[in-house]
């Protein structure tokens, strides 16, 4: 981490989605920047009743500049239409928008964020969901958790059981790429859907 860490001084002045997607492209609040390919900000409508927060971008968002367009993004497409959430009317974002990982050969292997790289993020989401304004967020994985539910709070226990987050109700859930790692994918998935559909009900 350098030694003027955090987002907050990126932050524009005015807080609309336009201005904060330019503002968070030029973001150097945490070492992760340097290596990543861009930014990958939050996409979707202003005020959607649905806000899904992942962990961070993976290897095709990170190139491609777009969040959930990878393998987990297929399964978490599958999950919202089947529990009748329409993903055009969702906003889509992660807890930290830069792709961390370990160079291994001509591959990128995902490398969990640290929570000080969590924390020097969190200003984009606090103004995300300033603007946005959602009914539910979907809180999917451990990270995501740890960013909007805190540090004593476990997916396992507490998935798909709406809690409090300021005005809205948050739902966790696993992150959908734990479903492609699952030994049952297909118990993992039913798991992972019956989640979505607990916040669907929320809203």
């Amino acid at each position: 981490m350098d030694g003027n860490t955090g987002a907050a001084r990126f932050l524009p002045e005015r807080l609309e989605l336009d201005a904060l997607s330019r503002a968070a492209a030029r973001c150097e609040g945490c070492d992760l920047h340097r290596a990543a390919t861009q930014t990958v900000f939050g996409e979707g409508p202003r005020q959607a009743a649905f806000m899904l927060v992942g962990e961070q971008p993976g290897d095709q968002e990170d190139r491609q500049g777009h969040p959930f367009v990878g393998p987990a993004g297929r399964v978490l497409d599958r999950g919202l239409q089947e529990a009748g959430i329409a993903r055009d009317s969702v906003y889509l974002t992660n807890a930290v928008k830069h792709f961390s990982f370990t160079p291994r050969g001509k591959r990128r292997i995902h490398q969990k964020p640290t929570a000080a790289e969590i924390d020097a993020c969190r200003p984009w989401l606090d103004a995300e969901l300033a603007v946005v304004r959602p009914r539910v967020v979907v809180v999917l994985g451990a990270t995501a958790a740890r960013a909007l539910l805190g540090r004593e709070f476990r997916v396992t226990r507490h998935r798909g059981e709406p809690v409090p987050l300021g005005d809205a109700l948050a739902v966790a859930t696993v992150h959908p790429s734990s479903v492609l790692r699952a030994p049952d994918r297909d118990d993992a998935y039913e798991g992972f859907l019956a989640d979505l559909r607990a916040a669907a009900g929320a809203a």
